[in-house]
């Protein structure tokens, strides 16, 4: 007596809870291996970033344990040395940024005295004095601040090199890694898996070199501003801020906060007000324009897609979310769809080096084969044979 759009609607509801279930447990082990799952996905973007080279100098008759430590060693000493030039010149820039920044307290502290504020001494030393009191009053808690910031910081290193043992079995045995775990699939399906996988690591490369392209835009693009308006340290900016646009969201903020800051020590207020338009500008460029169409067209995925997943992994997992939520639906995307796709896979036709094997052959031959990938029939009515 149930009627049957009840019936199916109920059937319908109970199972999509069951699947929700499943995702807030998959999620929640997610989060409390976190510790664990972020080096672990961290160092295959890594892989993806540096797996080329190392497939260039195995090409080159190097041995691969050998081409693995020379690709690591010399990627370390990139990152170290760009770090140590943008160390190194800030250091060198800090007796005149002092010098100006001690000018600029100089004139702020005339326009509240003599501006229209009209404040006297006594107020602004009233201030600096309960700014001091403050400080002393909380001493405790900026004390427990600070130890949680060095445990923030030991937990920082300890991922860090978890991330580099890691990255070190990807590039030297990432191929025989996957082939034992794609013996745990049923051997009926395990050559379309094990191709769906190769495309997903395929796209993921595709994904890497799209942020190192967005990455240099955000450089060169702040980096000729800064120089325009005659703001000091150009490259040693362009190169945090290059740096830091690997990481979503806050690396942006933090790169753009140094920009302005050095701009208003520097040349003042109006200027400062200047670079920031500038930053707010390229990184509104960034959001809207290079990331939804770069990273869409590398990953074959719709702005729109990038842009909420960007989203709802900042919500759901905070910066690790927004890191790994676009590679993490360029991966799925590709493997989906040579699953779906892709009747006869077939391993060697895919280079996981080369962005276009991110695609399913299917797709390639969409004029000449059904929806399904079927092959279509010959003249004798048998099927075609596939290239």
């Amino acid at each position: 007596m149930v009627p049957r759009g009840l019936r199916v609607g109920a059937a319908l509801s109970w199972r999509f809870l069951m699947v929700i279930a499943a995702l807030y447990v998959i999620i929640w082990m997610v989060g409390y291996l976190a510790v664990l799952v972020i080096p672990l996905s961290i160092a295959l973007l890594l892989a993806a970033l540096l797996a080329p080279a190392v497939q260039r100098l195995v090409r080159a008759r190097v041995p691969r344990s050998l081409a693995t430590g020379i690709v690591l060693v010399g990627g370390l000493g990139v990152l170290g040395g760009l770090l140590t030039f943008v160390i190194v010149q800030f250091s060198a820039g800090l007796p005149a940024l002092t010098t100006q920044l001690n000018e600029s307290l100089a004139q702020i502290q005339d326009w509240l005295i003599n501006g229209p504020l009209h404040l006297r001494q006594e107020q602004i030393q009233d201030v600096i004095n309960q700014t001091i009191g403050f400080l002393q009053d909380n001493q405790s808690a900026l004390t427990d601040t600070a130890i949680t910031t060095a445990g923030t910081i030991g937990e920082v290193l300890t991922g860090f090199v978890l991330t580099l043992f890691i990255l070190i079995f990807f590039l030297s045995g990432g191929t025989q890694i996957w082939g034992f775990l794609v013996k745990g699939v049923p051997a009926n399906v395990r050559s379309r898996v094990d191709v769906a996988g190769r495309r997903g690591f395929a796209s993921l490369v595709s994904y890497v070199r799209a942020t190192a392209a967005v990455a240099v835009v955000d450089a060169v693009g702040i980096g000729i501003g800064l120089w325009i308006v005659g703001v000091p340290l150009v490259v040693p900016l362009s190169t945090l801020v290059f740096l830091a646009a690997f990481v979503p969201i806050i690396g942006a903020v933090v790169a753009g906060a140094v920009a302005v800051l050095v701009a208003l020590v520097t040349n003042g207020f109006i200027t400062s007000l200047v670079v920031l338009a500038i930053v707010i500008g390229v990184m509104q460029l960034e959001s809207h324009v290079l990331q939804p169409l770069l990273l869409g067209r590398a990953v074959k995925l719709h702005p729109l897609a990038v842009v909420l997943a960007i989203a709802a992994g900042l919500v759901v997992a905070g910066i690790a979310g927004a890191l790994l939520s676009v590679p993490l639906l360029a991966v799925l995307n590709a493997g989906i769809k040579s699953l779906l796709h892709e009747r006869d896979p077939a391993q060697a036709e895919v280079d996981i080096l080369v962005p276009e094997s991110a695609t399913p052959n299917s797709a390639d031959r969409s004029g000449d084969e059904g929806e399904t990938g079927t092959p279509a029939p010959d003249s004798d009515g048998e099927s075609a044979s596939r290239s």
